[in-house]
């Protein structure tokens, strides 16, 4: 049996929004705590790891890059999952997506639920 805490974040903020940064730093501070961190992106938060997209963005000062965050969280276990639908209607397809990304349905984020993960959402 398995012990590892399981996160899920739900993110919803995109590039122009302040709190897609403090979800990732918050899902980093999970995976160096030792946590199995899903992140699940839907509506404007699509966008954060579509290809290049958050290459040159800084939201906040005293935050890292925004790229920055994202490596880190995918370099440490961390998995991005994206909404099918929410990137279907901004026109992206899953190689529009930095590597390790993955286009699921709510179905992966349930799953998740019910074996144990808390939830937080941005």
């Amino acid at each position: 049996m398995e012990n590892t805490k399981k996160l899920a974040i739900v993110v919803s903020r995109g590039l122009d929004d302040e709190r897609a940064t403090v979800a990732f730093t918050i899902a980093n501070t999970g995976i160096a705590s030792g946590q199995q961190v899903t992140m699940f992106m839907v509506s404007a938060a699509v966008d954060v790891v579509r290809k290049g997209a958050a290459d040159n963005v800084r939201m906040n000062p005293f935050d890292p890059p925004m790229k920055e965050l994202i490596d880190n969280f995918q370099t440490g276990g961390g998995r991005i999952l994206v909404c099918p639908p929410c990137a279907k209607v901004r026109g992206y397809a899953e190689e529009d997506f930095i590597d390790g990304v993955q286009v699921v349905g709510s179905p992966a984020l349930h799953a998740q639920i019910l074996d144990g993960a808390s939830t937080l959402s941005f």
